[in-house]
């Protein structure tokens, strides 16, 4: 069968799953009377959940006898590791772009690591029926954006279309018929070349591993593109890694080809197929599953290196093992280690006590995946504020510079302008009107200036605006930049708190707990209204007298207590403050938890 590999990108929410589910039911891959979730294609609960593209998955359709692999791919750059050894098992890439929003930072990393591997990509202008949409600019900066990345005569010369995901058509233009998708399935089958593995098929054996998976009853699958020769099941084959060593020596108990949303068993895989490997135990990511007669390995993309890191603990608070039953640093370690060997973006390390790991990655949000998934798994942990990661580049100290797109109401302009050029050392590169009284603002800021930032940019902007950020390039240090200017209250007392102590409270500040909330010494349970740490009783009950008067009691009533997300909790704390993640809560407290310790340390210091 005629075969062609595309991978869809796209930057978050741009319609890409969408689009894929259009193509699955439009090419047959399900029966009529099949049930089929919404956006099929992110089976991850936390990708349903956040409506974003975690994990790239390949899929495949067939159109008019042309088997077509499709890869679902990422669009937040946290997610990178992923993307960039995906599109080397790619001949081709369809580019989705908003038609109202135009190009965004997602769009601009994920593409640039395309262009660089000479994939000539297809437009596809999409939501062009929405009200604001406006197709013809879009595709300007489209195209502005291909040059601005040094694309090739070949890369600029792209084919486009206007499409709607959602209804399920695309056409080469605006005023079309808009009847389906069968004109991007074509466009697909006539730009897009076949894969020049395909000529390959007589030689030996080699395919590159590109992602990791298990099965409960096959145990580890390693999914790639077979780069030459042929392979049945029950072959004997080698693995090298990516420095030519022999890793070891396997018989193939299994191959599974992607057939719509399932993956089916076959007897041979082919060069130019993308298909799934089990029998072996030690090969990983980025390895070389060979024939016993190949001695080189394939070249494996290099992945960028992380730029933050968080340290994960073990939870040592009073309250610790109520909730999860994964606690021991044991288990822990064992957990972050199998996560870093399917995931190529992260890295761990331990420290110094054996009792903490220094996990690096690409962003905030990465890790708050990273530790969602576990603590629905029963771990308990203590995480600390990410920290960035510098450079020493020709003994100057670099860090990490991300460039940020924001799209905000003209009104709150100036707020948001005044926080990213001041204390958080950004520089400003362009500002122009995104129609419908809203501003586009690009600026390039420090990774360290962004820790904390989206929540009190969300509280500037009245929860209207919308904040873009991809990594831009490593940079000469800034300088010092302050945190969080105000201060917490802390627990006092071991207990249970009491509502008319919490009421009491409240003119000191913000609360983070209710009423009979778990408390312990040493626990944040609200921020402070000035800038200085304030340790507090929220125990204390009111003094009760013999003597009954009516009305002067005052009726106890609680403003409601702010719910911080795990990435808004991680973001929130302070260098000496931790997050205690558990499978039913997340609390905040300070590193000591004994506050006459705290003082004494604060002495010392």
């Amino acid at each position: 069968m005629d075969l062609r590999n595309i991978a869809i990108i796209a930057h978050v929410d741009h319609g890409k799953t969408t689009l894929v589910d259009n193509l699955l039911k439009q090419s047959g891959a399900f029966r009529d009377n099949q049930a089929v979730a919404e956006r099929a294609m992110d089976s991850n609960d936390l990708e349903r959940e956040r409506g974003i593209t975690i994990f790239a998955k390949p899929t495949s359709v067939e159109w008019k006898g042309t088997r077509i692999n499709i890869v679902d791919t990422p669009g937040h750059a946290d997610f990178g590791g992923e993307v960039e050894r995906i599109l080397s098992m790619v001949d081709g890439v369809v580019l989705l772009v908003d038609a109202a929003e135009g190009p965004m930072p997602q769009t601009k990393f994920v593409t640039s690591k395309a262009l660089a591997l000479g994939l000539r990509p297809i437009v596809v202008l999409n939501k062009v029926d929405k009200p604001d949409a406006d197709p013809d600019r879009a595709l300007d900066e489209v195209f502005d954006l291909f040059a601005a990345l040094d694309a090739d005569e070949d890369q600029l010369d792209f084919p486009h279309m206007y499409a709607s995901g959602r209804a399920g058509w695309a056409d080469h233009k605006l005023d079309g018929a808009r009847k389906d998708l069968g004109a991007l399935f074509d466009l697909v089958v006539n730009h897009v070349p076949p894969p020049r593995q395909i000529a390959r098929q007589n030689e030996d054996f080699r395919m590159l591993a590109t992602t990791l998976g298990a099965d409960p009853f096959v145990g580890r699958l390693l999914t790639g593109r077979v780069e030459s020769g042929r392979l049945r099941v029950g072959q004997t084959v080698q693995t090298l890694s990516r420095l030519g060593e022999k890793v070891e020596q396997f018989r193939v108990t299994r191959i599974q080809a992607f057939r719509g949303l399932s993956q089916q068993d076959i007897e041979e895989a082919l060069a130019g197929d993308i298909v799934s490997l089990a029998g072996m135990t030690k090969s990983t990511v980025a390895d070389t599953i060979c024939a016993l007669a190949v001695d080189k390995p394939l070249y494996a993309q290099p992945i960028d290196p992380p730029t933050i890191t968080v340290t994960f603990g073990i939870n040592d608070s009073p309250l610790a093992g109520r909730d999860g039953k994964k606690v021991q640093s044991r288990v822990i370690r064992e957990r972050l280690l199998k996560e870093a060997e399917s995931n190529v973006a992260i890295k761990v390390t331990d420290t110094p006590g054996g009792e903490a790991f220094e996990v690096a990655g690409r962003g905030e949000l990465q890790m708050g995946v990273l530790i969602e998934n576990m603590r629905r798994e029963g771990f308990e942990l203590s995480i600390s504020r990410p920290q960035v990661l510098f450079r020493e580049i020709d003994g100057v100290r670099h860090e990490p510079v991300e460039e940020v797109t924001i799209d905000v109401d003209d009104e709150f302009t100036g707020a948001v302008i005044e926080k990213i050029t001041g204390p958080r050392k950004g520089d400003m590169k362009e500002m122009k009107p995104a129609g419908a009284g809203k501003t586009r603002i690009i600026a390039l800021v420090p990774s360290r200036g962004l820790i904390g930032y989206h929540g009190e940019f969300l509280t500037d902007t009245r929860g209207t605006g919308v904040l873009n950020r991809v990594f831009h390039a490593w940079e000469p240090y800034k300088g010092p930049i302050e945190g969080r200017r105000a201060g917490v209250l802390i627990s006092m007392e071991n207990g249970v708190s009491v509502a008319y102590a919490l009421w009491n409270l409240e003119e000191r500040g913000r609360m983070f707990i209710g009423a009979q909330a778990p408390i312990y010494t040493g626990m944040i349970i609200g921020e402070h209204s000035r800038d200085n740490d304030l340790e507090v009783n929220p125990l204390k009950g009111k003094k009760l007298t013999n003597v009954r008067a009516s009305g002067t009691d005052e009726a106890v009533r609680l403003t409601t207590p702010i719910t911080m997300t795990l990435e808004q909790a991680i973001a929130y704390i302070d260098d000496d403050e931790l997050v205690e993640v558990t499978p039913n809560a997340i609390r905040l407290r300070k590193r000591f938890l004994d506050p006459h310790e705290r003082k004494r340390q604060g002495r010392a210091s």
